[in-house]
């Protein structure tokens, strides 16, 4: 069989399996990419997703596609990154879709909304559903290509200084936090704020704000949150499986080979599973270390959640009657985690419940 029709016919797996794929790779040309990423390089879970991409994307090529990262603000600001890659300022990004938000609040939905789905039901409407195709239509307006690049799982709700116990203890909290939690909480009577996380602790230090929510105890404890406000809440309600991706510029990336192509997308399914390994891993030991200096560990008010449930709906409805973009990518959000939460509800949920009242 002639060599072109194989590596057509045969697709990249056979091709692999076949042991060509030295030849292929050595035939593409050598490419240098640079990727900005949102997060400071301390915070090497989050941002280290980013370099697990880059690096299996150079084992994979053998050394000829090389993928240079950088922290946030480096090559540009923390929270440019949509801006970077339309404009091809960067080739790539990593970043969190809602931290966009602002632009148009479809991006949310392609990380985390209130009340939302939880990472296993995001990475299985992503992959599995309708998500990756309609939130590929809608970054296309903004000359990108996304893929999804890492998940968190559950966020914790964030540092206080003073513990919430009503609803009403949060008129005139400010509280960094960004996205459609912020309007939420804006609803409900806080005065939310949208601050990188690199600058979070400063901010708390001198009384600038007087609440923060970042992502849960393993880079929390980086960040050293709990010197400054001792009472940690839980569960962020506004994150339950918040997706990081990877935005590739449009050009950029229909300039790869087939092969380059395939390759992108499987070091970015790499870095996706990767991440959210490390924060399971990770998470609970940073949170018995945080109890053990102190830290005071709080359930948000019931009153509060049904207050922030109710707004949030109200909000969907809203932006349903006018963004259309919206009400094209939420309708189908909403109709699959429906279905998710009734199958996790006999499940996940059931099985989880008995098993963390048990002492192990």
């Amino acid at each position: 069989m002639e060599r072109r029709s194989f590596v057509q016919g045969a697709g990249l797996a056979g091709v692999l399996a076949a042991g060509m794929a030295p030849a292929i790779v050595q035939a593409q040309a050598n490419i240098r990419w640079r990727l900005a990423s949102s997060f400071p390089k301390s915070l090497d879970t989050i941002y280290g997703a980013g370099d697990a991409f880059a690096k299996k994307v150079g084992e994979m090529t053998g050394g000829k596609f090389q993928i240079s990262v950088h922290a946030g603000g480096e090559l540009v600001p923390a929270l440019g990154i949509v801006d970077a890659v339309q404009n091809a300022t960067v080739e790539c990004g990593h970043t969190v879709p809602y931290y966009y938000f602002g632009k148009d609040p479809t991006f949310a939905i392609g990380a985390a909304i209130p009340f939302g789905l939880n990472s296993r039901q995001m990475s299985a409407w992503t992959f599995e559903g309708n998500g990756l195709k309609l939130m590929r239509e809608f970054y296309a307006n903004y000359n990108i290509v996304s893929f999804p690049c890492g998940n968190t799982g559950a966020q914790m709700g964030g540092w206080f200084r003073k513990e919430m116990k009503t609803l009403a203890d949060l008129k005139g909290l400010k509280f960094r936090i960004g996205g459609f939690a912020g309007r939420i909480i804006e609803r409900l009577g806080g005065v939310p704020q949208n601050i990188p996380g690199g600058e979070i602790y400063q901010s708390l230090e001198k009384g600038t704000i007087d609440a923060a929510e970042w992502v849960g105890p393993y880079d929390d404890e980086k960040l050293g949150f709990y010197k400054v406000a001792p009472f940690y809440a839980y569960p962020g309600w506004w994150e339950g499986g918040p997706q990081v991706d990877l935005f590739i510029n449009r050009k950029a990336y229909d300039a790869l080979s087939p092969e380059y192509k395939a390759i992108v997308e499987a070091a970015a399914s790499h870095a996706h599973v990767d991440m959210q390994a490390k924060y399971d891993v990770r998470n609970p030991a940073a949170l018995k270390r945080l109890v053990a200096n102190g830290t005071k560990l709080f359930r948000f008010p019931r009153e509060m959640m049904d207050a922030a449930f109710k707004e949030s709906q109200a909000i969907y409805s809203e932006l349903s009657s006018s963004n259309p973009a919206w009400k094209k990518i939420y309708e189908d959000y909403a109709a699959f985690r429906r279905d998710a939460n009734l199958w996790f509800r006999f499940t996940e949920a059931g099985f989880d419940d008995f098993m963390q009242q048990q002492r192990l």
